[in-house]
């Protein structure tokens, strides 16, 4: 039986400054967990001398290699930076940016033939989890990436499930509710590659915090967490990291 890694990773969105940096650099200094600590801070920030307990991860990037792409960041351009990791379909990237589930899947690819790590963001509405239709709106938002890359593929893949309606608000999915959408998700996978389901790694996100954390991540099917706002408190977010 395989053992699964387990991540927490960052997301500070549009927040941060050098001097968050140097606060997550003393708190990491000493970090002895076992658990990948990845943090995905904006473009700007990704040159900082970060502590060697951190890997670094990038919000977004560009399906595209390179051209006249104004505003884009290539796969690259942030392997020049020591990124390993691209959060890629958060919830708010389609919902501002109008990313599409096939513009997410061709962004997945692109991460992968260049060795990045893609974190796949999939949730649902709170008008959808209302209709009963939370695990149709994450299995098709995963279909499309399989059909795109195939399920071997999936072992090069982090999915992060995030209800939308959790994200940001302080409502979190009860550890059930959340346990529930994971083993959804693994056994959705395992029917056409039970290697791939076994292997992959499932973080929860939407309002994830050093008091909620614990009792999230002893969910058989939960192997760590995507944060967001308590990722920008260095002290919450190491003992985020120290509870998986």
């Amino acid at each position: 039986m395989s053992v699964r890694t387990r991540y927490v990773i960052a997301n500070w969105k549009m927040n941060g400054h050098r001097d968050l940096v140097s606060a997550f650099n003393q708190t990491f200094a000493n970090y002895q967990g076992d658990t990948k600590v990845i943090v995905c801070p904006p473009f700007t920030l990704l040159g900082s001398n970060w502590d060697e307990q951190i890997k670094l991860g990038a919000q977004n990037m560009s399906e595209h290699a390179q051209g006249a792409y104004t505003g884009e960041v290539s796969s690259d351009m942030l392997k020049e930076l020591q990124v390993s990791y691209v959060i890629i379909g958060h919830s708010e990237r389609r919902a501002l940016y109008g990313e599409s589930d096939q513009l997410v899947a061709d962004k997945v690819q692109s991460a992968i033939n260049n060795n990045l790590m893609p974190v796949l963001c999939v949730g649902e509405t709170d008008e959808q989890r209302e209709a009963g239709e939370t695990f149709h709106v994450v299995k098709k938002q995963i279909s499309t990436v399989i059909e795109k890359i195939g399920t071997d593929a999936l072992t090069k893949v982090i999915i992060a499930y995030e209800p939308i309606w959790a994200i940001g608000t302080g409502k979190t999915a009860t550890p059930a509710q959340a346990q529930d959408v994971h083993q959804a998700i693994r056994a959705y996978i395992a029917e056409s590659n039970s290697n791939a389901a076994s292997q992959i790694s499932l973080l929860y996100g939407g309002s994830v915090n050093a008091d909620n954390c614990s009792e999230l991540f002893e969910q058989k099917d939960i192997d760590g967490g995507l944060v967001g706002g308590a990722s920008l408190k260095p002290e919450d977010f190491h003992k985020i990291c120290i509870s998986v």
